[in-house]
């Protein structure tokens, strides 16, 4: 927020009627990346029909009666919760180095030169 924006706020001595996705994630103490898991899990609605790759705008009237429901909050920290778990889990198996095949002759039985070959 810039500075005469602050100071203006100051004055006025309430937040602004809409917040970025940012400024939303500060008033419900999250960081800016988890908003988005949030709208698709329909815990927060941007305003109006945003594009998706628009800037969205959230209403801080609903931000501040949403966070007072002990529920809601629940709901908002398991679903980010959950995104981070499925996000890491997918990262965690991408990073695996594949395993190399064993190549087996055609009866099914591997021989002792076979595996110290591929041991490495």
């Amino acid at each position: 927020m810039k500075d005469e924006q602050q100071r203006f706020l100051n004055l006025l001595g309430q937040l602004p009627a809409r917040l970025t996705a940012e400024q939303a994630a500060w008033v419900i103490n999250c960081q800016s990346h988890d908003i988005p898991a949030l709208v698709a899990a329909k815990l927060i609605k941007p305003l109006g029909n945003p594009p998706a790759n628009g800037i969205k705008f959230f209403a801080t009237a609903d931000l501040l009666e949403s966070a007072k429901d002990r529920n809601w909050l629940v709901r908002v920290s398991a679903t980010i919760y959950q995104h981070w778990h499925k996000k890491n889990a997918r990262k965690h198996l991408t990073l695996r180095p594949p395993i190399p095949a064993l190549s087996l002759p055609p009866d099914g039985n591997a021989r002792e030169s076979d595996l110290a070959s591929t041991s490495g």
